[in-house]
């Protein structure tokens, strides 16, 4: 069994159920809303327990739900500040996914 220390082999699950994607222990988690009919993934809230910060946890957790949202054709808002200020300028090339209800806004 891994220990969890190396960090990189992280695993994500994603709880359909409760809307969320987590760690396998459930302790770090992403919350999201689906929106216009399942179509936009408003992601809500991320939270890293204090013991388990400095992992690069939420940042897995964001991966995980991007990747998610671009394999199934959603679009994202990033109603979670960590989302919008901090996963997206450091990963821009995410931007893309951004849910925008006037394109022209996006230019």
């Amino acid at each position: 069994m891994a220990t969890g220390s190396g960090g990189a082999a992280t695993k994500i699950v994603w709880n359909e159920r409760q809307k969320r994607f987590e760690t396998e222990d459930k302790k770090a988690y992403l919350q999201y809303e689906l929106r216009n009919s399942g179509k936009v993934m408003d992601i809500t809230h991320t939270f890293v327990p204090s013991s388990k910060r400095g992992l690069g946890l939420a940042s897995h957790l964001s991966v995980a739900a991007f990747n998610y949202a671009q394999s199934n054709s959603l679009s994202i808002i990033p109603t979670c500040s960590y989302i919008s200020e901090t996963f997206l300028p450091r990963n821009p090339a995410w931007k893309s996914v951004l849910f925008s209800e006037d394109l022209k806004s996006s230019i």
